[in-house]
Order: structure tokens, then sequence, then C-alpha cells
């Protein structure tokens, strides 16, 4: 099964997403037949590498709040934050362009380690006041997760998966993505937001379902058919109800 999951570093919601998401496959039976791919998405692609001022005041300016309505905003997600046992200090975050650390993501994919490059960065932001957008900060959370660091170095320096970057935003919007996080399994199913973790284990649980069907398997002595998955059926003709025959229980 695969799950892609686009996302932003800067979005207070795909780090819960990303917590949230992470219960529900850890209760998936399927667990580890589950290929996770984080995909790129910006939320403000015009961003300055670092942006001055306070956050607060950009995020009252973006969607049209007083300070106080900001203010209670960033509380009621820092709460949720706290409930998936995050930390968020949002009144430290340093926002600034997301795109370098987009394209470390991909670096870190190429050895393996996206999760690990992704989970760094989002602490990074939003608890440790870390401004993302810069280059040596990104440096050394790249070095943080074990990349090499001349091959971080040379990322940062050039346009190496810049492509691969905006090949994922232009597909998002081929999508109708335009908030994040939003989650597509197997290309048929989509999810959006941070939902709960419910939530995200049934459409888990569906999309496993209608990509293994249950097939039903004759028995050409008896007549009765069986299911692949061990879960055996009876023809009913001919039987009693409430015995238990040919394999298996009829109620």
């Amino acid at each position: 099964m695969q799950v892609e999951i686009w996302s932003d570093v800067v979005c207070p919601w795909c780090y819960i997403g990303k917590r949230r998401f992470e219960e529900a496959l850890g209760s998936f039976a399927h667990r580890d037949d589950v290929e996770v791919t984080w995909r790129s998405f910006e939320l403000d692609p015009a961003a300055p590498p670092r942006r001055e001022g306070r956050q607060i005041e950009h995020l009252a300016r973006k969607y049209g709040m007083t300070l106080e309505q900001a203010e209670a905003a960033q509380d009621r997600v820092t709460s949720q934050a706290d409930n998936e046992g995050l930390v968020y200090h949002l009144d430290r975050a340093q926002s600034g362009n997301s795109f370098d650390a987009h394209r470390l993501i991909h670096l870190a994919a190429a050895h393996g380690r996206q999760d690990e490059m992704k989970e760094r960065l989002l602490a990074a932001y939003f608890t440790e006041g870390e401004p993302i957008g810069e280059r040596d900060t990104l440096e050394k959370l790249g070095i943080d997760v074990g990349l090499d660091p001349t091959e971080v170095r040379a990322v940062l320096d050039g346009d190496t998966w810049a492509t691969e970057v905006r090949a994922e935003e232009a597909e998002a919007r081929a999508l109708g993505i335009t908030g994040v996080p939003f989650f597509v399994i197997d290309r048929a199913y989509g999810v959006s937001g941070a939902q709960p973790a419910d939530v995200l284990l049934e459409a888990l649980d569906t999309a496993w379902t209608a990509a293994h069907p249950l097939t039903m398997i004759a028995d050409s002595s008896t007549g009765s058919t069986a299911a692949t998955d061990g879960v055996a059926s009876t023809d009913p003709a001919g039987a009693d109800a409430g015995v238990c025959d040919d394999g298996s229980c009829e109620i």
C-alpha cells in the first residue's frame, strides 16, 4: 500500500497530522506493507528565507484576524499539539521559505531517511524556534539526521531536487489539494486535514479491503466455498441452520 502525504514543515497541523497518522499506522494490521512518502507543499512560496517581525502579526495579516484572534488560534493549535505529545513554542517560530527544506527532504529520501528529516525539520521549527528557511540551519539539521555534510552543502548551494519539489507541488494542484496535510492512499482515497487517528485508520482499512477483495474458492467435493483469508462460508442449500459442517459454522 502506498501512502503519500502532502505537507509543509511550517504548517502546525502537519506535525499534528504526522503524529495522528503514526498512531493510526501503529494500529493497522498490515502496517509492514505500507510505504509512506512525504510530498512537497509550500503554504507561502513567496516567503523570504526569514520573515522579519512577529509570527503572530503575520498570521493576523494573512488571515484577516485581530491579534487577539490570532493568539487564540495559536493557543488552540498548541493545545491540540500537546494532546499528541508535541511541544509547540509558536511565539519563537521564525517563519520563512520552506522550498530548500523540501529539497533537503528529497535528499534524505534518497538515503532512506526521509521520515527522520521531516521529523527533524518539524521539531526544529515548532519546538526549537529554528529559522528553517536559512541555509546554515538546514545544513545543521541535515547533518543531525546523518546526511553527509559535503552532500548537504552541495544540495543547498545548487538546485538539486528543485525540479522534483516543483513537480510534487504541481501534482498537488492537479489533484485539487489546496491545504495540508493531505493523505493520498493508493491514488484512490484522499483524507484532508489532520484527522483523528481512528479516521485515518478507517481510511487505511478501507483502502486495504478495496485492494485485497475476498476471493471465494469452491470445494468441488462438497459444493461449499472457503474464503482465502481462512474464514469459510457454506452453501446453505440442503444444510440445517445452526450447525457446524464442511469446515464452517452457520448461524
